[in-house]
């Protein structure tokens, strides 16, 4: 049986056997990461280019961006590649970067919308603290802590998950290394090692959304409160984003990692995993611009300098 000092590669799952249907999933993977890719740079050059939008929100918002650009881009290229060159494998030390820098990148996204909870509940509920509890450096040390317990989370999980002795063998059966792909391949003596870090994650996570849970009741008391009907429309604009983000990468992250293993399937694993790993960075950038005036105005603006640059 081998154990992790004999593995030298992993074997991932493929999208497809036949050979027109791997360029297919390789077209559309391409397709999608180009889309993330082009959203989350637009939103990137929007807040670093319009001095309007540098605002802690926007902060945040950059922050939140630039994370979904390095989510997909762990993930995304490496399954292309194996799809594009009919291959399976990723090397040991590739599957441990893999798995550190998505546990590591998830979880600051993670404080990151927490934080951005925070900043729409100082905003609309305490909107005359707002300077004094959001300042520039308040808004630096948050996401500099957001950051590194991502880190020191993501560091954790790697240290462990890859000191586990593997008995099950080196396929795993995802599309990227996943941390409980990787522990079915584990001695099941050593999996409980992990199992309490994770336990101690989830715990930590089901803390910050509950904190995002509780300032949305307190934000939606106050906005349904208000007199102005413009007003009421403007809080929903700059909430209902969030919020949709947020419910997207807590329902399809919770069931990946929390599902019972009886409804578990390599095909289920697969959607679950995909839904909330890819679906969320690529569809963020259009979940934030559809309802924010601000931000469509300043990439019309950009669009339109671009055009006449070029002219």
């Amino acid at each position: 049986m081998p154990n992790s000092s004999s593995v030298n590669e992993f074997l991932l799952l493929a999208f497809a056997d036949t050979r027109e249907l791997q360029l297919l999933h390789f077209g559309l993977l391409l397709g999608i990461y180009l889309a993330a890719l082009l959203g989350n740079g637009l939103i990137l050059t929007a807040v670093a280019c319009d001095r309007h939008l540098h605002t802690p929100m926007y902060f945040f918002l950059l922050n939140l961006a630039l994370l979904d650009l390095g989510s997909i881009s762990t993930t995304l290229p490496k399954s292309m590649a194996n799809a594009l060159w009919d291959t399976r494998a990723i090397s040991y030390q590739g599957c441990a970067a893999q798995l550190f820098l998505f546990a590591f990148l998830t979880g600051v996204e993670f404080a990151n919308l927490t934080i951005m909870a925070y900043d729409h509940y100082i905003a609309i509920c305490k909107p005359l603290h707002y300077r004094s509890l959001l300042g520039r450096r308040a808004c630096v040390k948050m996401a500099a802590a957001a950051w590194g317990s991502g880190f020191l989370n993501a560091v954790l999980h790697t240290a462990i998950t890859f000191s586990l002795p593997l008995c099950q063998g080196n396929a795993v059966n995802q599309f990227f290394c996943e941390i409980p792909q990787i522990l079915k391949l584990s001695c099941s003596d050593a999996y409980l090692r992990e199992v309490g870090a994770l336990v101690f994650t989830v715990t930590l996570l089901f803390g910050c959304f509950v904190f995002i849970v509780l300032s949305y009741v307190q934000i939606f008391r106050v906005v349904l409160r208000m007199p102005s009907e413009q007003g009421r429309e403007k809080a929903f604009s700059t909430c209902l984003p969030h919020l949709s983000v947020v419910s997207l990468f807590v329902s399809t992250g919770t069931f990946a990692y929390l599902k019972p293993p009886s409804i578990s399937s390599p095909s289920l694993d697969l959607v679950v995993s995909f839904l909330y790993s890819v679906v969320p960075p690529a569809v963020n950038p259009l979940i934030y611009s559809m309802r924010n005036q601000e931000l469509k105005d300043t990439l019309r603006k950009l669009f339109t300098y671009m055009l006449l640059k070029h002219q």
